[in-house]
């Protein structure tokens, strides 16, 4: 559950694009010059939504947020906010439709916080999975989910391992963003606290080109956000309460010392990156076939050839 600026959601370390003029810039986001139509699953009439998967290639982004506490100055959305507005600017760049606010996910660990909205383990599951087969219904056979919480890294991945129990006639990826050293490097250079994790100054600096109005720096210090490292002592095994143990305030880092320019920054090759993800998913025609090669070898594995 490490945070950090190279994973999507690995904690809302996304950037977003929306200033203080934020539903004109949304309005113009949800289009593509060349398409003409939006991107956004719920601004599509039902004519052009059957336009828009063609021109999508039959894919279809869930950017999956959450509703938690990121420290005393962040809004509670924060994942949500960061995450769609990323996949929004990605879309610009290769269409695709992205799929209405979705806010369930993994959060059990932050329950004690206010404000925290944390579904049960079944409901996670069985929205996600309803939610990919209503998608695949309606002639989307590629759906992406792209975390902006980092609640989700064991969650999804697991999500996606579960997909071949039962055979499907859709293929979901999961977006997992390459390293890219330079770019780190340039971002470290440019941030001045040591930790980041959790509604630190990276994450403020994404709030700050996300939501300037909703980044409330001036009380970012009126809680700790250091690592009390009460399993210290503690060697080679997971246990579910080890990020309480460290930070039970739900901040990891210094978010005073965010800044609009980091975020701008991530934002726009965070976006880059996920356009060329796009671009990937449509063309592959490697998955479906391997899924339904296994489905059929599944359904008979004594005549599985050896």
């Amino acid at each position: 559950m490490k945070r950090s600026y190279r994973f999507l959601g690995v904690a809302g370390a996304l950037p977003a694009l929306m200033f203080l003029a934020a539903g004109s810039i949304l309005a113009q986001q949800s289009a593509t010059p060349s398409a003409g139509l939006p991107v956004k699953w719920e601004e599509l009439t039902a004519p052009n939504f059957i336009k828009a998967v063609e021109l999508s290639g039959g894919t279809c982004i869930i950017p999956l947020g959450v509703v938690e506490k990121h420290g005393p100055h962040l809004p509670l959305g924060t994942d949500l906010m960061d995450v769609r507005a990323t996949v929004l600017r990605a879309a610009q760049k290769e269409y695709t439709i992205i799929f209405p606010e979705y806010y369930f996910s993994q959060i059990f660990e932050a329950k004690h916080q206010p404000g925290t909205i944390a579904y049960s383990d079944r409901l996670l599951w069985d929205m996600l999975q309803a939610t990919c087969d209503e998608i695949s219904r309606n002639g989307i056979k590629k759906i992406i989910l792209v975390s902006g919480h980092g609640g989700n890294n064991s969650f999804l991945p697991y999500f996606c391992q579960a997909q071949l129990a039962s055979r499907k006639d859709y293929a979901v990826y999961l977006y997992q963003p390459p390293s890219d050293p330079a770019f780190e490097a340039e971002i470290t250079r440019m941030r001045k606290s040591k930790m980041e994790q959790h509604a630190g100054e990276g994450e403020t600096s994404m709030v700050l080109a996300v939501r300037p109005d909703l980044a409330h720096q001036e009380v970012a210090a009126s809680q700790s956000g250091e690592d009390l490292k009460r399993l210290g002592a503690l060697k080679d095994v997971y246990t579910g309460i080890w990020w309480y143990a460290s930070f039970p305030n739900h901040y990891a880092g210094e978010g005073k010392y965010g800044s609009r320019e980091i975020g701008e920054k991530v934002l726009s090759h965070s976006a880059d990156q996920l356009a060329n993800v796009i671009r990937g998913v449509k063309a592959d025609k490697t998955v479906l076939e391997l899924q339904k090669q296994f489905y059929d070898e599944s359904a008979q594995p004594l005549k599985t050839k050896q």
